[in-house]
């Protein structure tokens, strides 16, 4: 967490903030020649939008909590979820008698005052339970008195805060009086809480404390944990839990954050990985929930406002349940200027009116909404709950593209200009949704901006952002969706190899005409490749490639051509063959979190030796490389990496194995190779 303006890591990373920030000069917003191609894709079905999406955090260092205003711009923004009592106060924080030994209590922020603020947004909470400091019992008699006691009908507990951060990585800032701090003592004790838990209400939902893949300490291994602490807290507790907690401030320049939100898709799918292999049975029932996010760089200025829409959107597309903003009031930090704007260096999304200690420099009245609070107000025009999630892409870095397609049938898209320099022209097309020929709602939140300006104006089909800017587009369709089919429901995969999966899914209810055949389709970025057709419920896929990611849909179709929504996305992953001529373990070990120590093998299943070799792999992402090597001679071009032999293991007799080493090294969530191949032959994996 980040902690209020008093703590020490607090003004640390604002003054690391105020030296990203030295570099950033106001937007010129001269216009850019060429037109960024934006493609909407309402094919290409992603998540649903939950009912707890849109989160803020909560602090009881924050004597405003409660208020009547507090709460009214919050619920005027559209929070839907309220995190309390506060990051790593949390792991101090005792309810009963409202104290956090070691830290500051503001007046009126008890428990049931929050849950008086909750109420009056119409948010859900979500509640932190005292891990570092306090026990299973105390934890149970919280739920007894919110649930039962009371009638709050709190539903979302979470053991702990960032408990990663007790010492057993080597570095401390969350509270842990456990003689034990491992991620096995963790896991072991959420075991405990949850059942207390849960024996005084079954119906709560109880989540355990994760890192985020890519970020401090993923990979590592400490002490006697049987592996990092994502996998041994999964191994202990994951049959107890419904949900996971992830932190994420990406660090950096303006810049860099807002680059980095191209992390998450691969993030989450590394979490989803991580819960299938090791929590247990049905482990598609537990959630992912962000609840903390900020950036270095930024915080109350229109890079906030980008960072947030951008990062929010990419995770609800990807299925996480709620994200949560780091913080609603936190306080002045060190003041700099960002694209022309002035930034008071302050984790809160309203300001807490407060000054410098000598009193020469002052926020803006309590209350005043910085950018961060815009672009949350952004969210609520954008995304509405029951709202569906299309894919949408462009072909500038400095562009990204959002959508939503909602029951009405009318389509939202929401467009982040991140040049602080230059307007983007943009033209957007549109697969599977004909706009019709109104003037769309459009609505822009502008650099150095009091609040989004909203008018109906333009064409849907081209428009220019500003510098520095979000845009949402809401359009309405040319046609009607009256008697087309219901989308089909969830689809699974089964009998996944390394060239063919079989795709099944719930029919889909017919509209005004019998349904006459399913469509499957790929996603294959913004664009939608058909996979096969079938008037059955299932359909055997070919010709995959092996160690390959593939999301699909599946649409109904009916006999008078009328097509329906898309179902719900599937992603599954091939593998290596089952038998090959030869065989390749790769392995990492020493991990620290930015590389490690990583190892290839290489065994000959053919029936003649083998003289001279090519091994060849391709990253996952673009963040990952070979940083140097032995034993083979290493080369890397773009994402793709080839192996050639030194002169004394050329030679591979049948049956026998070589083997290399090297240092590897990622940037991002580090998402391993899976196919390999030798002399252009796939080999299996051992």
């Amino acid at each position: 967490m980040r902690e209020p303006k008093a703590r020490t890591a607090l003004v640390v990373s604002m003054l690391l903030a105020a030296g990203a920030l030295s570099g950033i000069n106001p937007s010129t917003a001269s216009a850019a020649a060429d037109p960024v191609a934006v493609t909407v894709n309402a094919r290409a079905g992603l998540a649903a939008v939950p009912n707890t999406s849109l989160g803020v955090n909560h602090a009881i260092w924050d004597q405003n909590l409660g208020t009547t205003e507090t709460s009214d711009l919050l619920r005027d923004a559209g929070v839907q979820m309220m995190r309390y009592p506060g990051g790593s106060y949390a792991d101090i924080y005792h309810w009963k008698d409202h104290t956090a030994p070691g830290g500051y209590v503001a007046p009126n922020t008890d428990f049931d005052t929050f849950m008086a603020a909750v109420r009056r947004v119409g948010a859900q909470p979500m509640i932190i339970a005292n891990y570092g400091t306090g026990t299973p019992a105390e934890a149970a008699d919280w739920v007894r008195y919110a649930n039962v006691t009371k009638g709050y009908g709190a539903r979302y507990w979470t053991v702990g805060n960032e408990n990663y951060g007790n010492g057993h990585y080597g570095s401390a800032w969350e509270a842990d009086d456990h003689p034990d701090k491992s991620a096995t003592q963790y896991a072991r004790l959420v075991v405990e809480y949850a059942d207390a838990m849960k024996a005084v209400d079954p119906s709560i939902k109880v989540g355990a404390v994760l890192t985020m893949p890519g970020n401090w300490p993923d990979g590592i291994t400490a002490g006697s944990d049987p592996g990092p602490w994502n996998q041994t807290v999964l191994s202990i507790a994951g049959p107890k839990i419904d949900f996971v907690d992830v932190h994420w401030y990406p660090g950096g320049t303006a810049a860099e954050s807002l680059a980095r939100v191209n992390h998450l898709p691969d993030a989450t799918y590394l979490l989803r990985q991580q819960l299938a292999r090791y929590a247990g049975a049905n482990a598609d029932r537990i959630g992912i929930s962000f609840t903390e996010l900020n950036v270095d760089a930024g915080r109350t200025t229109q890079p906030a406002a980008l960072f947030l829409a951008d990062v929010y959107s990419g995770l609800l597309e990807s299925g996480v349940f709620t994200v949560q903003w780091w913080n609603v009031h936190n306080g002045l930090g060190t003041v700099t200027q960002v694209a022309g704007q002035t930034d008071y260096g302050d984790f809160g999304m309203l300001s807490s009116g407060s000054c410098n200690e000598d009193g020469s420099v002052c926020e803006p009245p309590l209350n005043t909404p910085f950018a961060p609070y815009h672009g949350l107000s952004m969210m609520k025009l954008f995304a509405r709950t029951g709202d569906q999630f299309v894919r949408a892409g462009t072909d500038e870095p400095l562009v990204t593209a959002h959508a939503v397609r909602r029951g009405n049938g009318d389509l939202a898209v929401l467009l982040v200009n991140k040049d602080p320099d230059n307007d983007h022209p943009v033209t957007i097309d549109y697969a599977g949704f004909t706009p019709s020929a109104a003037a769309p709602t459009v609505s822009t939140l502008t650099n150095g901006a009091t609040g989004i300006a909203t008018s109906q104006s333009g064409s849907a089909t081209s428009r220019t952002l500003p510098a520095y800017s979000l845009t949402t587009i809401v359009l309405r369709p040319a046609g009607t969706s009256v008697g087309r089919p219901s989308a089909p429901g969830q689809p699974t995969a089964s009998g996944v190899t390394d060239r063919a999966a079989t795709i099944t899914w719930p029919a889909a209810t017919p509209g005004a005409s019998p349904v006459a055949k399913y469509e499957v389709y790929r996603q294959n970025g913004a664009v939608s490749e058909q996979l096969g057709e079938t008037n059955a419920t299932s359909f055997t896929v070919g010709n995959l490639v092996p160690g390959s990611r593939y999301t699909v849909n599946v649409l109904a179709r009916d006999t008078a051509g009328r097509v329906s929504w898309s179902s719900p996305p599937l992603t599954f992953a091939t593998g290596s063959p089952t038998a090959s001529a030869c065989t390749v373990r790769f392995t990492t070990a020493n991990d620290w979190g930015n590389g490690y120590i990583g190892g290839v093998e290489i065994t000959n299943n053919g029936t003649k030796p083998i003289s001279g070799w090519t091994l060849s792999w391709t990253w996952p992402t673009g963040w990952q490389q070979v940083s140097s090597g032995w034993s083979a001679t290493w080369e890397q071009v773009g994402t793709a990496v080839r192996v050639t032999p030194t002169d004394d293991n050329r030679q591979i007799a049948v049956g026998a194995s070589v083997s290399a080493g090297f240092v590897g090294a990622y940037s991002g969530p580090n998402v391993l190779p899976t196919a390999f191949t030798l002399n252009g032959t796939v080999c299996t994996t051992g």
